[in-house]
């Protein structure tokens, strides 16, 4: 059996965050550029990245990548420390950034990691404004799918 990649050439994506859509209702999208250190880019390039535990924090007035895992290579250099669950700051135009603390200030909202892709050189993240969805509201979700697809 063949080892299955991660990233496949040709395709954008890096990584997805399947669980996100599964545990909440995502109700507005934004496109975020990551602030990358040089061996965090092979690795990406790699396809060697995972934001299923990922999640975003604002503080003074700027945005932050917590959780993501950026796995380093193993010929990476030697005076470089690799941190591969290392907060990354996300690149925001200030009025999305304000538009975020509005969403986020409101009771029960946060921010979570979508997905990880490439856009021409540059590598963005989109973030979504969710709100956590309750145990009922995920088996509705499922019978919906069943009904569908069945």
């Amino acid at each position: 059996m063949t080892k299955k990649k991660a990233h496949k050439p040709g395709s954008a994506t890096i990584a997805l965050n399947k669980r996100a859509r599964h545990e909440y209702f995502i109700e507005e999208e934004f496109e975020a550029g990551l602030a990358l250190q040089g061996w965090e880019v092979k690795s990406l390039r790699a396809g060697k990245a995972n934001i299923s535990d990922s999640y975003v924090l604002l503080r003074d007035g700027e945005a932050f990548l917590f959780g993501a895992n950026i796995t380093p290579m193993a010929v990476a250099s030697t005076h470089v420390v690799c941190d591969p669950t290392r907060t990354r700051k996300l690149l925001l135009n200030q009025r999305e950034l304000d538009s975020l603390y509005g969403r986020v200030n409101r009771e029960g909202y946060t921010v979570v990691a979508l997905s990880l892709y490439w856009k021409n050189a540059w590598c963005k993240v989109k973030i979504g404004v969710a709100k956590g969805k309750k145990q009922h509201d995920k088996r509705s979700d499922i019978k919906e799918r069943e009904m569908a697809g069945g």
